[in-house]
């Protein structure tokens, strides 16, 4: 099969489709039309919504990788993070949703980090990363998956919050916002901040860092103002080892994208 070369959008076509979304589904559902991705993954599937609503609505799709544990995981402390028969439940109910769509499905079961390879370096349209969100869980994906989409290409995802504290400070902080900026500044992208706190990444020889907000809601992007004053000793100590585990972190990122360029 002939390879098919992804649509370019310029930005002010890709603003009408964010202003007229009436929700997450229908944004992204244009989107993939409008690009004409053919290759496409989703980090995180869970019940399969997503999965399902994409597929039924993008007949040119080719291939849909759906990256998600379907386990308990010990070091994710996160609502979604259920029992392993609640699991194996959750899983048969994305592959239900699926189904229909099984030739096209490719369902990878584990971690990012344990699936990946299996999806080829720099051939996907477009990638979707719902995953754990925590710090450590959207560097392990924004790093991994991204050498994966191809020239052109686009990274998107969910949970762009403007508070850290998403699930309240019981659990692990959500830091898909501000450190998917920071992580397009590495690897020097794009990056656009759309309606219904998602976010997409372009992947493009030669272009540039710029942080696009059609919100209006993300005007700050230090970690420190979205963590809050530090209230004690103790709270300043522990913002001071996110901050320089941030910066250790991007400085990782700043590599992946130097070598993404060359």
């Amino acid at each position: 099969m002939q390879e098919a070369s992804i649509n370019a959008m310029d930005p002010q076509s890709l603003e009408d489709v964010a202003r007229n979304a009436k929700d997450r589904l229908s944004l992204w559902t244009e989107f993939i039309g409008a690009v004409g991705a053919r290759r496409v993954a989703e980090i995180g599937v869970y019940r399969g919504l997503f999965a399902e609503r994409v597929l039924d609505q993008s007949p040119d799709i080719e291939t849909y990788y759906m990256i998600d544990p379907w386990r308990h995981l010990d070091d994710w402390n996160k609502p979604a993070n259920k029992a392993d028969d609640q699991f194996d439940r959750i899983h048969d109910e994305a592959m239900t949703r699926t189904q229909a769509h099984e030739a096209r499905r490719t369902v990878l079961r584990g971690r990012t980090t344990e699936m990946i390879d299996e999806i080829p370096e720099a051939s996907l349209d477009f990638a979707y990363v719902d995953g754990d969100h925590t710090l450590r869980g959207i560097t392990l994906d924004l790093l991994n998956v991204y050498p994966r989409v191809k020239d052109g290409g686009w990274l998107g995802g969910d949970d762009f919050c403007r508070t850290i504290w998403q699930h309240g400070k019981a659990f692990e902080p959500t830091l898909v916002f501000p450190f998917a900026v920071h992580f397009a500044e590495a690897v020097g992208a794009r990056i656009y901040a759309l309606p219904f706190k998602q976010f997409l990444i372009e992947k493009r020889t030669g272009s540039a860092f710029e942080f696009v907000d059609w919100t209006g809601r993300y005007d700050r992007t230090d970690l420190l103002s979205h963590m809050g004053a530090a209230e004690t000793p103790a709270a300043a100590a522990d913002t001071g080892s996110v901050v320089r585990a941030g910066r250790s972190l991007l400085t990782k990122a700043r590599a992946l994208g130097g070598r993404a360029r060359r």
